[in-house]
């Protein structure tokens, strides 16, 4: 966890109440986690509620340190509670954002609100599944929450979340299943919940299951990604919304969108960050969010006029060109802002596709595109999370991999803030094809440093529905949106874009191996330009980035992270892998040791598409004293012309020894991806 300032004197002394149990309707019981004011009860306050299923306990125990207290030190409690089947709560989770875990947020509101501590005013705050439970929660309108922060979520599970980009099948998918398989299936502490742990324990080892094989199952935007997507009915959310983000974070297009389409009050703030608070996230500039979050709390559960509301909707971090690196610890830049979205009369600049070029004029010739299987190697994980090497490195690198083009060295600074867009006709040989496009910056020394990226499953073109298969040789009309971006590019540098069919491991590969045809003068690319205001310059200053006391801990062993690409010359085969090691640490205020273990390895014959597989292993283990746990996941997605090929184990131990095993073998057919 990275280092903050701490702030140890407050208005309110605060109290913590470690456990306590909050009862469902149906009489199952969630724990919580609960810091508020020393006198609360006498001057009751309202409560800032975070629900995930990231176990309180142990889980995001350093985070909640640094955060939650300090809401409790200016009048707030803060809750922290385990969603059902997690953690120390009670019963089983069978999948994310069902409406149990919905109807369950909303009987916690309820408890909060009759509390004798509560004013009855409740917020919501979360990152990823937390950020994605506030706005679901606020579309079904509970009476006492009155705001929500949303940080790094979404308003559409289909096209911005780990499972699709613009149709096609992300890498995101198998990694973040075996994340959250490995954590469904962990133990509550014994020291929480008593010795009905075990059998807390072997509910959920049986009753949890394996949420990828629903993920595969479901390859098109149906119900069942429809179910928890607030941009079905926007006008459902009606209280207060703030959303915030950053440019390296994988659900960033989704801010953009609701400040477009949500009718409620709104705001949205987007940094250079990765997928963390913004306190605490890299790339830097940290702001001191928990004060701006403050600042909102004030406004929308106190009824206190902080001006927040006054000031313009969207607050922006316009990126300065650095050299590229794949952990990039600090992002220069300047902080802009809009009055609302779309920008007024905004006007992009234009560039045209010809071979090798960004030009003037449209092109005569058409370009071919057969990318192998294995570029994009030197692309940022699809989700990055800034603590480890997880960003883009040169974009150079994969040249003779995809087709380049590249401007002419720009004559002036020039700033986009807004969505890229390439635009084209485009033919295929195979019914099935993905097409991808990556924005750069070309430094004068050659290096190429990402700006944006995106990509489309062209049976996708029209509907994510209803895809249709192409049509071999026949041209069809395409619209690729690239992810939002702020960047300013400088004087001298070229806007490299390179357009591809393949960008593994992010993407897994279409069925077959294609070849596209661009066809001659169709292809545009459009750039979101925006003039620079005098008005950017006087906005405030967030102040500095800072929390309460952190968590106390003792390293025990080492850790270690790797992340690398490589090729066997042999086989051909192109492995990226992903390697980590929290190493062995005890929590000083609870006693428990914790480790946890991960290697999530993809690999790809660069001609063979039917080649690429990935697996997903993870480890977590838990001690205190005599008490020892442990549970081991591994899934392998093999993707396979006709079927995605899916194979998962579970494994638990108590003691070393094996008390709980499962296996999973599912063949799932392709659906036009």
């Amino acid at each position: 966890m990275p280092t903050i300032p701490v702030r140890t004197e407050f208005p309110r002394k605060i109290r913590e109440i470690e456990n306590t149990w909050i009862e469902m309707p149906d009489g199952v019981k969630l724990a919580a986690r609960i810091w508020l004011p020393e006198d609360a009860e006498a001057d009751p306050v309202p409560a800032v509620l975070e629900y995930l299923p990231y176990r309180k306990r142990d889980g995001t125990v350093e985070r909640d340190h640094i955060t939650h207290p300090y809401y409790a030190g200016y009048g707030y409690a803060g809750v922290r509670v385990d969603m059902r089947g997690t953690g120390d709560s009670e019963g089983v989770c069978k999948g994310e954002y069902l409406k149990q875990e919905q109807d369950d947020a909303i009987a916690v509101i309820e408890w909060i609100a009759k509390q004798p501590w509560s004013s009855g005013a409740v917020g919501m705050i979360g990152i990823s599944w937390g950020g994605f439970n506030g706005l679901q929660v606020a579309a079904r309108q509970p009476t006492a929450l009155k705001a929500v922060i949303t940080i790094c979520s979404t308003d559409d599970r289909y096209a911005d979340d780990i499972h699709y980009m613009g149709g096609t099948v992300l890498g995101d998918k198998l990694a973040w299943a075996g994340t959250a398989f490995a954590i469904a299936h962990t133990p509550p502490d014994p020291a929480i919940v008593g010795p009905r742990w075990r059998d807390m324990w072997l509910e959920r080892l049986d009753g949890n299951g394996l949420w990828l094989l629903d993920w595969f199952r479901h390859q098109r935007r149906d119900d069942f990604f429809r179910h928890g997507s607030i941009c079905e009915d926007y006008a459902a959310v009606k209280i207060p919304v703030y959303a915030v983000g950053g440019w390296i974070d994988g659900y960033t297009n989704p801010i953009f969108r609701m400040m477009q389409n949500l009718s409620c009050p709104r705001k949205a703030l987007v940094g250079p960050w990765a997928h963390k608070y913004p306190h605490m996230a890299v790339p830097g500039p940290r702001i001191g969010f928990i004060q701006e979050c403050l600042r909102w709390w004030d406004q929308h559960l106190k009824g206190i006029d902080t001006g927040i509301m006054d000031e313009p909707m969207i607050r922006a971090w316009v990126q300065d060109p650095v050299l590229p690196d794949a952990h990039i610890a600090e992002r220069p830049g300047r902080w802009v802002a809009e009055p609302a979205w779309p920008i007024a009369g905004q006007q992009p600049m234009v560039m045209h596709l010809a071979p090798g070029r960004l030009a003037d004029r449209p092109a005569d010739e058409d370009i071919i595109v057969s990318s192998r299987e294995s570029a994009g190697g030197t692309m940022q994980v699809w989700c990055a999370y800034g603590a480890s090497p997880d960003q883009a490195i040169d974009q150079a690198g994969e040249d003779g991999s995809v087709s380049v083009f590249l401007s002419e060295p720009l004559e002036e600074d020039m700033e986009i803030l807004g969505f890229p867009m390439l635009t084209a006709e485009v033919s295929s040989d195979k019914p099935v094809a993905n097409l991808f496009a990556v924005l750069s910056g070309e430094n004068p020394d050659g290096s190429a440093t990402l700006v944006s990226f995106g990509g489309l499953n062209l049976t996708h073109r029209n509907s994510h529905s209803d895809p249709e298969p192409l049509v071999p040789g026949k041209p069809e009309k395409i619209s690729l949106q690239l992810n939002v971006i702020g960047q300013r590019f400088t004087k001298g540098q070229r806007i490299r874009l390179a357009v591809s069919n393949a960008l593994w491991p992010m993407v897994w590969p279409s069925p077959e191996r294609t070849r596209l045809t661009i066809r001659a003068g169709t292809a545009r690319l459009s750039l979101p330009v925006r003039s620079r205001r005098p008005e950017d310059g006087k906005l405030a200053d967030f102040g500095p980035a800072e929390g309460t006391t952190p968590l106390q801990a003792t390293a025990l062993s080492p850790g270690s992270y790797s992340r690398t690409i490589s090729q066997d010359f042999a086989s051909g085969k192109v492995t990226a892998l992903t390697a980590s090691d929290t190493g062995r640490v005890r929590h000083d205020h609870t006693g428990i040791t914790i480790q946890y273990l991960n290697e999530d390895r993809f690999d790809v014959l660069p001609y063979d598409p039917n080649s690429a597989t990935g697996t997903s292993f993870w480890r977590k283990c838990y001690a205190r004293n005599d008490w020892q746990a442990d549970v081991e996941t591994l899934i392998r997605v093999e993707a396979l012309r006709n079927v995605w090929r899916i194979n998962a184990s579970l494994i638990a131990r108590e003691g070393g020894t094996e008390i709980f095993r499962r296996d999973w073998h599912e063949d799932v057919p392709r659906d036009l991806v």
